[in-house]
């Protein structure tokens, strides 16, 4: 199995500076490269402090420069908010200026607020996004690209630069609504499933994805599809419960949460029919000791067909269990 880290910035405590929280994370992803990660994927988020991170891009550039081998993810680049063209220039820079180590990927996003902020019509946000991917991938793998569509009309433009990755980097699609995981596999896209779906909910969408290709004529051996998990690690059980507890409050309290209501998928604003942090506890997350963990995800991947755990530690302590005691046991 392949490992990589979906890395958040998030921000819990106003009194610890930004700029210490990025450090921090360039920190982790310099010892992702020296042990054995596949990629560091970068969530783009907007106007909270849920992970204040608003260019995955830019941040892409930063990783870049302090790394050798390991892979610069963007999970994702949030594709309604930007021009087409101007996405596809900054992705195409980084993964020249990375050296081709590019893995892209793009999502529609949820958030009402980024797209009020944006000014963006909540019913507008799909085709935005199937448009502005179309027209990547075909800056991307033409000369130059005329397009005529509903939201943007572009007339001979060269798109420089051209990825250093022949015919572009690597791509996924986020998909977490089954139209959304239907639209990828008519399109051939390869995805990314979410942290924030049950374990139950992730094996009913891999095999959902896994029909509609087919059903489109696309072949779904081979793929590569990374799923994402909340993952903590301690040194005992009841540790690892209380980190998870503490990350399960403030993820309902600062992006998922009552107040959120409207603005994130039904299935999680319902959690199942239960309590919001037992839902995270029993059905989103792994957490416990390093061999527990192991096994956690083990089990999970015979269930699922998991080739690729994308990880979200929960805490610089599970980031360090996960790399020094529990990657050793899972990775191959």
């Amino acid at each position: 199995m392949k490992v990589g880290i979906l890395q958040f910035f998030g921000w819990r405590d106003r009194s610890i500076s930004l700029n210490t929280v990025y450090e921090r994370a360039l920190e982790r992803i310099s010892i992702m490269d020296r042990t054995g990660y596949d990629a560091v994927w970068l969530a783009e988020h907007h106007f909270s402090t849920y992970s204040v991170c608003p260019s995955v891009h830019l941040m892409g550039a930063m990783a870049a420069a302090r790394t050798k081998h390991l892979r610069i993810g963007t999970a994702v680049s949030l594709a309604p908010f930007y021009n087409p063209l101007r996405l596809a220039e900054e992705v195409a820079l980084l993964d020249v200026l990375s050296g081709g180590r590019v893995n892209w990927g793009a999502g529609r996003g949820f958030e009402r607020s980024e797209f009020a902020a944006f000014g963006i019509p909540g019913e507008e946000s799909a085709p935005r996004f199937h448009e502005t991917v179309d027209i990547v991938l075909k800056a991307w793998t033409s000369q130059r690209i005329s397009y005529e569509g509903k939201f943007y009309r572009y007339d001979d433009v060269e798109v420089l630069p051209k990825p250093l990755q022949a015919p572009h980097p690597p791509v996924w699609m986020a998909a977490s609504s089954m139209p959304a995981i239907e639209w990828a596999a008519s399109q051939g896209h390869s995805i990314l499933m979410d942290p924030h779906s049950s374990f139950a909910d992730l094996v009913k969408k891999r095999r959902h994805y896994a029909a509609k290709l087919e059903e489109a004529g696309y072949s779904d051996a081979g793929r590569t599809i990374p799923m994402a998990r909340l993952i903590a690690v301690e040194e005992t059980a009841e540790k690892a419960r209380e980190v998870a507890r503490r990350v399960a409050e403030w993820t309902v309290g600062s992006y998922a949460g009552p107040k959120h209501t409207g603005n994130v998928r039904q299935e999680i604003r319902s959690y199942g029919g239960k309590d919001p942090i037992d839902y995270y506890l029993s059905e989103a997350m792994i957490h416990g000791t390093p061999e527990s963990v192991a096994d956690q995800i083990q089990s999970f991947a015979a269930d699922s067909g998991m080739t690729y755990l994308m990880a979200a530690p929960l805490s610089a302590g599970s980031f360090r269990l996960l790399t020094d005691k529990v990657l050793p046991l899972i990775a191959g």
